[in-house]
C-alpha cells in the first residue's frame, strides 16, 4: 500500500519537473538571437507506479501513480535537413565568391575609352598609317613613339589591375585556409567533449549546437559531408578525404609554386600531398586565382608577346630615317641573363634547365611547296607531349596549320623572311613556365635539314628544356631567351628609339639596295598587322581578342550571378524550414512558461493540501 508521505514526494517531483520546464523555456528565450542555437524541450514521463507483487497488494485493478519525472532535455533538430543544408551550402558560397570577384574583374575591362588598350592600339596603328603617308616626317615618327608609350602604359596598367585581383585572391586563400584549419580543430575538440559528456549520461545539447554551427560555417568554405561511424564518432569528409574523425583533425598547408607568380598551392600538412577543394569559398578562390585570373593574364601576355613580336619582326628588318636598322620597336626583359637561357630551376646552385621562347629556322620556305618528307614531330603539350605527323604531299602551310591545331604548347608560323618560327605559348599547368619551349623532336627531316631548326632527327637530336645548354641541339637556328614572367607587365618602347625618333623604321631597301626617303613600305606592313591573324594557336586578329576578352568576362560574371540567385533561393527555403523547426518562437516559449507556471502552482497547492492532511493525522487525531 502507499506510504503516508508518498503525496509529499509526488508533489516534490511535480514541482521539480515544472521548474526544469520553466528553466528550459527561459533558456530558449535567452538564446533566441544566439547564432546556431536550437530550441530545447523537456521530455516528461510518468514516474514508475507503486507495485507490490505480494499478498499486501490491494485487491483492486490498476496501480498507484507516483507523479512525474524528467526523462531528458532534448534539442529540436532535423538531422536529415541539417545534412542536406551542409551538402548544398557550399554551392551558394562558391557562386557568391565568384560573383563578387567577377564584379571586380568586369570593372577592369570596363575602362574608359580614352585609356583602354583597344583605343590606344587603334591610335598606334593610325600613327603608323600616317607615317606611311609621310615617311620623311619627324613629327609622324614622334607620334608613333608617343602612342607606342601610351599603348604600353595601358597594357601594363591592365596587367597590374589583374595582378592586384590575383594578389587579393591569394591573400583571401591564405585567410580561408586558416579558417578551415581552425574550424576542423574546433570540431575535433568538441567531439571529444561530447563523447565524454555522453559517457557520463548527459545530453550535451549546447555542445551539439556549437558543433553544428561550426560544421555549418565550414560547409560554406569547402565541399564537406558529415556522417557517424557509430553513435559517438562524428566524421567530416572533404571531397572524399577525411578532414575530422572523432577528436582527430587534419590540416592544410600552403607551398609556393615557382611558375605561378609565386602563389601557393594547397597541400595536406600531414602528407604533403596536393589537396583539391572543389566547392565552397575556398574552392572558388583557388579556381579564380589559378584558372580565371591566370587565364586572363595569360591571354593578355599572349596578345602582348605576339603583337610585339610581329611589330619587331618588321621593324628590325626595316630602316629608320637615320639609316639605323636591326632595332626592335618593343623590348622585353629576359627571364635569365644567360645567353643560352640556362636556369637553375630547383635552386641547388647548378644550371639545370633552358628557358628558350623562340626558334627561327635557317631555311627560307615556300608555304605552298609540297615538302616531300614523312615523319612525326613531338612537341610539348598541356599534359605530356603531342605528336604531329606530316606526309610527302603536305605543303609547308599545311604542316604549320597542323602544328597549330594539335593542342600543343608550341606554335609555328613563317616570319616575313619565310623562315619557320617555333614559339612557346602559355602553359596549361601551373607547374610549367609560360613562353618556354619544353620539347621539340622530329623522327624525320622537316625540322632538321628542311627548315633548319634541329641538328638531328630522332630522340638523340631532340631539344628538351630539362637540361642546360639544350640549344646545342639546334642546327644553327636563331633563338630568343624567354621573357620574364608576365611580359605584359614589362614591355617597353625601345629606349634607343625614344632617344632618337629618327630610328623609327619606315623603309625597306629597294632592289638596288638603296633606301628612299619617301619609302613607307615598312610602316604600311606594320599598320597591316591590325587585321593580321596574330593570336598564334587561335589564329585570331587583335580585334577578335578584345571582343572575346570582354564577352568572356561578361558571360562568366552573368553565369555567376544567375547561379548565385538560384542557389540563394533554394538555400533560403531550406534555412527557413530549419528555423521553423529549430528556431525559438518567443510567443510559444512564453505560452509554455505560463502553462508550466500553472502546473507548478497546482503542484505547490497539492503539497500544501497534503501537508494539511498529515497535520490532521499527526497532531489532531486522538486529541
Amino acid at each position: 500500500m502507499g506510504s503516508t508521505f508518498s503525496g509529499i514526494e509526488l508533489g516534490k517531483r511535480s514541482i521539480m519537473a515544472h521548474t526544469d520546464a520553466i528553466t528550459t523555456a527561459g533558456h530558449n528565450i535567452s538564446n533566441a538571437n544566439t547564432e546556431g542555437y536550437s530550441r530545447q524541450r523537456v521530455q516528461l514521463k510518468e514516474f514508475d507506479p507503486l507495485y507490490r507483487p505480494d499478498l499486501e497488494r490491494p485487491e483492486r485493478p490498476g496501480m498507484i501513480g507516483q507523479g512525474i519525472d524528467v526523462q531528458s532535455v532534448e534539442r529540436v533538430r532535423d538531422e536529415m535537413l541539417d545534412n542536406r543544408i551542409t551538402e548544398s551550402q557550399h554551392s551558394e558560397s562558391y557562386w557568391e565568391t565568384r560573383s563578387n570577384y567577377y564584379t571586380m574583374i568586369e570593372q577592369i575591362y570596363n575602362e574608359p575609352d580614352d585609356v583602354s588598350i583597344r583605343s590606344n592600339m587603334d591610335k598606334f596603328w593610325q600613327s603608323w598609317q600616317e607615317l606611311s603617308v609621310h615617311p620623311e616626317s619627324q613629327a609622324a615618327r614622334q607620334a608613333v613613339v608617343s602612342r607606342g608609350d601610351s599603348l604600353v602604359d595601358s597594357i601594363t596598367s591592365k596587367w597590374e589591375n589583374l595582378m592586384g585581383v590575383g594578389n587579393l585572391l591569394n591573400g583571401d586563400i591564405e585567410a580561408t585556409v586558416r579558417q578551415v584549419n581552425d574550424y576542423a580543430n574546433q570540431i575535433a575538440a568538441i567531439n571529444g567533449e561530447i563523447v565524454r559528456s555522453k559517457a557520463m549520461g548527459d545530453n550535451p545539447n549546447d555542445l551539439l549546437d556549437r558543433r553544428d554551427l561550426l560544421v555549418d560555417k565550414l560547409s560554406k568554405l569547402a565541399n564537406i559531408t558529415t556522417d557517424r561511424r557509430d553513435s559517438d564518432e562524428f566524421m567530416v569528409h572533404l571531397d572524399g578525404n577525411i578532414l575530422v574523425q572523432g577528436s582527430i583533425s587534419r590540416n592544410f598547408s600552403l607551398e609556393t609554386v615557382l611558375d605561378n607568380n609565386g602563389y601557393d598551392k594547397l597541400v595536406w600538412s600531414d602528407t604533403g600531398d596536393d589537396a583539391y577543394v572543389s566547392g565552397g569559398k575556398l574552392g572558388a578562390l583557388i579556381e579564380l586565382r589559378d584558372s580565371d585570373i591566370r587565364s586572363e593574364i595569360q591571354s593578355l601576355n599572349t596578345m602582348t608577346m605576339n603583337f610585339a613580336d610581329l611589330v619587331n619582326d618588321v621593324h628590325r628588318n626595316a630602316y629608320g630615317a637615320n639609316n639605323v636598322t636591326g632595332l626592335d620597336f618593343f623590348t622585353q626583359r629576359s627571364f635569365v641573363e644567360n645567353v643560352n637561357g640556362n636556369f637553375d630551376r630547383n635552386g641547388d646552385g647548378q644550371l639545370d634547365h633552358s628557358y628558350i621562347f623562340r626558334f627561327t629556322g635557317t631555311t627560307k620556305l615556300n608555304p605552298q611547296e609540297q615538302i616531300g618528307l614523312e615523319g612525326v614531330m613531338t612537341l610539348s603539350g598541356p599534359e605530356g607531349n603531342v605528336s604531329v605527323a606530316y606526309h610527302p604531299t603536305d605543303t609547308v602551310e599545311t604542316v604549320i596549320n597542323r602544328i597549330n591545331d594539335a593542342n600543343g604548347e608550341v606554335k609555328a608560323y613563317l616570319d616575313r623572311n619565310n623562315n619557320l618560327v617555333l614559339k612557346g605559348t602559355t602553359a596549361h599547368s601551373v607547374e610549367n613556365p609560360d613562353f618556354v619551349i619544353r620539347h621539340v623532336e622530329d623522327s624525320g627531316f622537316f625540322l632538321t635539314g628542311y627548315s633548319g631548326i634541329l641538328g638531328a632527327s630522332g630522340e638523340a637530336g631532340a631539344y628538351d628544356y630539362a637540361r642546360a645548354d639544350a640549344v646545342n641541339a639546334l642546327n644553327g637556328a636563331q633563338f630568343a631567351v624567354s621573357p620574364v614572367t608576365n611580359p605584359a607587365g614589362y614591355i617597353q618602347v625601345n629606349k634607343a628609339i625614344k632617344n632618337d625618333v629618327l630610328s623609327v623604321a619606315a623603309a625597306f631597301r629597294d632592289n638596288s639596295g638603296n633606301i628612299n626617303n619617301g619609302d613607307g613600305r615598312a610602316a604600311v606592313e606594320i599598320a597591316a598587322i591590325r587585321n593580321t591573324k596574330v593570336m598564334i594557336g587561335h589564329e585570331r586578329t587583335l580585334d577578335d581578342y578584345f571582343a572575346d576578352s570582354v564577352t568572356n568576362v561578361g558571360l562568366k560574371g552573368e553565369q555567376a550571378e544567375t547561379n548565385l540567385n538560384s542557389h540563394t533561393a533554394m538555400m533560403d527555403d531550406l534555412r527557413n524550414l530549419r528555423d521553423s523547426i529549430s528556431g525559438v518562437n518567443i510567443d510559444e516559449e512564453l505560452a509554455d512558461i505560463i502553462k508550466f507556471q500553472h502546473g507548478y502552482n497546482a503542484a505547490a497547492k497539492f503539497v500544501t493540501v497534503w501537508d494539511s492532511l498529515l497535520d490532521t493525522v499527526i497532531n489532531r487525531l486522538g486529541v
